[in-house]
């Protein structure tokens, strides 16, 4: 995938943010939590972090061109040295996954105020006797 397919698959996610850190590294939050970062245009080659569960994390990087990201290794994010590491439709599938882990972890309230959840209706109080 083309680094602008990357970038345009990541926004068409369910409340995603882009901002720019670490000099010109595009990072995609969800609720103020990251899930992946696309090292700046210009960087040769390309790279990509994202998160990843815990039996993806291990499985990705056996696979040549996948690391554990710098820094990020203990919180389970791979690092593909180049954006061709997996085939197009594995890699949009493991970047949901990322969102779908990083939106799961946010606090309920959270959760509720961007909408991925929706406030359970409270039940009408007891009538005292």
């Amino acid at each position: 995938m083309t680094p602008a397919a990357i970038e345009k698959f990541l926004l068409s996610l369910p409340r995603v943010t882009l901002s720019i850190q670490w000099g010109a590294n595009r990072v995609f939050k969800m609720g103020g939590k990251m899930f992946a970062i696309l090292s700046p245009e210009g960087s040769r080659p390309r790279a990509l972090s994202f998160k990843a569960g815990d039996d993806s994390f291990h499985i990705l990087t056996k696979l040549a061109r996948i690391i554990p990201a710098p820094y990020l290794a203990r919180a389970h994010w791979v690092y593909l040295e180049r954006l061709d590491a997996l085939p197009p439709a594995d890699l949009r599938a493991y970047l949901a996954r990322a969102h779908a882990i990083v939106s799961a972890g946010l606090p309920r309230k959270a959760q509720i105020a961007l909408g991925l959840l929706s406030e359970p209706k409270r039940k009408a109080p007891k009538k005292r006797r």
